[in-house]
């Protein structure tokens, strides 16, 4: 796997940047040289946060943590992404059977007295209304949802809006 390492308010030194890369290669065993993890480190009033995302053929891979010192938040981005592969195993082992890739049968097992169901629980069905995003976003503040989606009449395409932990609106765009 190869990881790129970027920093956001903050330059991360080539100390730390050497510790990401050498905690990432314990995932390296799980990806190709194909796969690649991007690491952002983020200084922040309280301390640092260090978000991790691994594109690996279709599935995403993504964790972020805070802590008052960067190495420990990369040891906890260590361990939840491990954490989520493990939970996982089985489902990704389906999906990418057959895959040089991903080599998913090396996961540990995760330990849990209760297997972890996946189940929905509710359906919606609405129809998309057409309307720009300013629109949208008001519709969802309406609302008092989270996030909302709609059919973006300039772009012709399903997008959904939604409210980041920062407060400010983040949009995603789809593409087929």
């Amino acid at each position: 796997m190869k990881t790129i390492i970027t920093g956001k308010n903050y330059t991360p030194s080539d100390k730390l940047k050497e510790t990401i890369e050498k905690k990432f290669e314990k995932l390296d065993k799980y990806f190709s040289n194909e796969i690649t993890g991007n690491i952002m480190v983020i200084k922040e009033k309280a301390g640092y946060k260090v978000e991790a995302t691994i594109n690996a053929k279709g599935t995403i891979f993504r964790a972020e943590m805070r802590a008052d010192d960067p190495y420990d938040a990369v040891d906890r981005v260590i361990e939840k992404l491990s954490s989520q592969m493990s939970r996982f195993k089985s489902k990704l082992q389906k999906k990418y059977k057959g895959q040089p890739d991903l080599m998913f049968a090396d996961l540990p097992e995760y330990e849990e007295e209760e297997p972890e169901v996946i189940q929905v629980v509710k359906r919606k069905k609405f129809e998309l209304e057409p309307m720009t995003v300013d629109e949208a976003i008001v519709q969802m503040e309406l609302l008092a949802h989270t996030f909302y989606i709609f059919l973006n009449m300039e772009t012709d395409s399903v997008n959904v809006v939604y409210r980041r932990n920062d407060r400010d609106y983040g949009l995603l765009e789809t593409s087929y």
